[in-house]
């Protein structure tokens, strides 16, 4: 089919590629010649308004910080002190992935303000050991495979250390319940309770 003036479609449409190829493919043709940005020269990080001084000890050291006066320990750990192998997971308490011990006392940091932990000794996953020198529970996890995707792992393991200096009954229901804080969404449950229970038996 072709209009009054004798173009058809196909004439049309070709033409108006051509036209926008046409317009493209200089400025796409055109050499770089801006050199690229560096991260150097990036703007500094803002200052943290009404940001307070703190104190944390931490895995034995003493860290000196300004934080907003709201910041979670949870998000101290892990950015402001990088100290990442903390996780979080739902941020409101209910995975168990960001625990770490407080006087060594298993707490979810994602519930509790840093500053109230001024002069406490702070323990994270870090802390606890090594690859060179694991703590006898890492050690467990890795031997009865107690994770899959790794992420609830850290807190699995700062829970399942907190739990053995804790009232706990024999049997793996009563391990079960006081891990229940803890979520695997992977659900290695038989191989986490195989790890923590093999640990208690030889302690």
């Amino acid at each position: 089919m072709s209009d009054e003036s004798g173009l058809s479609r196909r004439s049309f449409l070709s033409r108006l590629g051509a036209v926008g190829v046409a317009t493209v493919a200089p400025a796409v043709a055109q050499p770089v010649s801006a050199a690229p940005v560096a991260l150097l020269d990036a703007p500094a990080p803002e200052a943290i308004e009404n940001a307070v001084p703190v104190s944390l000890k931490v895995n034995g050291k003493v860290l000196d910080l300004k934080i907003d006066p709201r910041t979670s320990l949870l998000d101290c750990l892990r950015e402001t002190a990088s100290l990442t192998g903390t996780k979080k997971g739902c941020d409101h308490g209910q995975c168990g992935a960001c625990t770490v011990h407080v006087n060594g006392r298993r707490v979810n940091s994602c519930l509790s303000l840093a500053l109230m932990h001024e002069g406490d000794e702070i323990t994270t996953i870090e802390g606890l050991g090594t690859p060179e020198n694991m703590h006898p529970m890492q050690a467990s996890f890795v031997e009865h495979d107690g994770y899959q995707c790794g992420y609830c792992t850290s807190g699995q393991i700062m829970s399942a250390v907190a739990l053995l200096k804790e009232p706990c009954g024999p049997a793996d229901a009563d391990v079960k319940e006081l891990m229940s804080g803890n979520i695997c969404r992977c659900g290695a449950y038989p191989n986490i309770v195989a790890a923590i229970q093999a640990v208690r038996h030889t302690a």
